[in-house]
């Protein structure tokens, strides 16, 4: 049965290295928020590095997760005192669990605070495809999807929970997902 690949990613209007009381009060609320996230029915696995360091991203080992990449539109550094973004890449069982997590409890109270600590741009900031049973996607795969995305909007091989695709590629009705209509 395929399963969802989810990529996510946003600039952030600090980097990761900032003391600054937003950029701790992001990390405190992401710790908080992957470990919610973790526990909801539907939830497989998430991208981690290897040594688990924040801020290393571009370094790190991702294992079967791949080597990490970013968007071509992310202009901001690349190293553990310059990286001023904030990615995921997670598989998921179906949509339905998905649009659970990201739109209640802790997340959906981050999700209302995102314009504290990310730059508005116009650009998507999440995207989904389907994979086989087993197969584990790539940061890369994540990133062009994003890209494609942007350039072309919607579509069986990249889409967003407002314009669903099943693993057959076929539109999925928005009333499928809790809570959408």
């Amino acid at each position: 049965m395929p399963r969802l690949a989810l990529y996510t990613f946003g600039v952030l209007k600090s980097s990761l290295a900032d003391p600054a009381p937003l950029t701790r009060e992001f990390y405190d609320i992401g710790e908080a928020v992957y470990r919610k996230i973790s526990q909801y029915p539907g939830y497989l696995a998430r991208a981690e590095a290897a040594g688990g360091d924040r801020g290393v991203l571009f370094e790190a080992d991702w294992g079967a997760w791949g080597e990490f990449d970013v968007p071509t539109w992310y202009d901001k550094g690349r190293t553990v005192e310059t990286t001023a973004l904030a990615t995921t890449l997670s598989l998921w069982t179906d949509l339905g669990p998905a649009f659970d997590a990201v739109y209640s409890g802790l997340h959906r109270e981050a999700l209302n605070r995102r314009y504290d600590w990310f730059e508005r741009t116009r650009h998507p900031n999440h995207v989904f495809w389907w994979v086989p049973d087993g197969a584990i996607p790539t940061w890369r795969d994540g990133v062009s999807r994003l890209e494609h995305l942007h350039g072309h909007g919607s579509a069986p091989h990249a889409f967003t929970f407002h314009h669903p695709f099943t693993p057959q590629g076929t539109p999925e009705p928005k009333a499928a997902l809790p809570g959408a209509s």
